[in-house]
């Protein structure tokens, strides 16, 4: 995985780890040469079209379930700081300037990051970013000597279950069971030690 700073580009090799296998989606779909990472400030306008889209998607998933403007109340359920610092960060990724995914996470345990927020525009799914976005804060959150992610989505995003399944996270449910009963969906992954310098 790259070392994400302020802002990268992409590499091709982080592209065909984040999408591995012949059923992934073509990676030459994404030019790496016009992606940047960039580890953001919750405030920094380039994360509004994050928080703004979520908030349309939650509301539009979950109105009928929690209410219109739950969405807002859950977006601001954890306070910013809790994304910034050692034991957390937030991070977009940008095709040409544009913001088209992202993600955070914060501590859950002293070992465990808890990962948050993961979104891909609606006019870029199906390219491999969230895909791109679980790689890239896996590596961080590794490099910051998390050796475990939890992660909850909701029972009305079975593209995220999915994903999840298919990126090495275990469900920490029954699979057989009616989602809509379950509620928050949870999913762990164990996640490798960081090279040492010099390896």
């Amino acid at each position: 995985m790259m070392n994400v700073t302020t802002s990268n580009t992409v590499s091709p090799g982080t592209l065909q780890r984040a999408l591995p296998g012949p059923a992934a989606l073509n990676p030459a779909a994404l030019n790496p040469a016009a992606l940047a990472v960039l580890l953001l400030p919750m405030h920094d306008p380039r994360v509004r079209p994050l928080l703004d889209e979520l908030a349309v998607e939650y509301d539009s998933r979950y109105g009928d379930r929690f209410g219109r403007g739950a969405a807002a109340e859950e977006l601001n359920r954890y306070p910013a700081s809790e994304f910034e610092g050692r034991g957390g960060a937030l991070l977009v990724i940008q095709e040409n300037g544009e913001s088209v995914a992202g993600g955070a996470f914060r501590r859950y345990d002293a070992d465990t990051a808890e990962f948050k927020r993961i979104w891909t525009h609606s006019a870029h799914r199906r390219r491999g970013l969230a895909r791109l976005v679980l790689a890239e804060l896996e590596s961080l959150a590794a490099r910051r000597g998390y050796r475990r992610v939890y992660l909850t989505t909701g029972p009305r995003q079975p593209e995220a279950k999915h994903l999840y399944l298919t990126t090495g996270y275990e469900a920490q449910f029954d699979l057989d069971q009616d989602p809509e009963l379950i509620g928050a969906l949870a999913f762990t992954k164990n996640l490798p030690a960081p090279p040492s310098p010099g390896r």
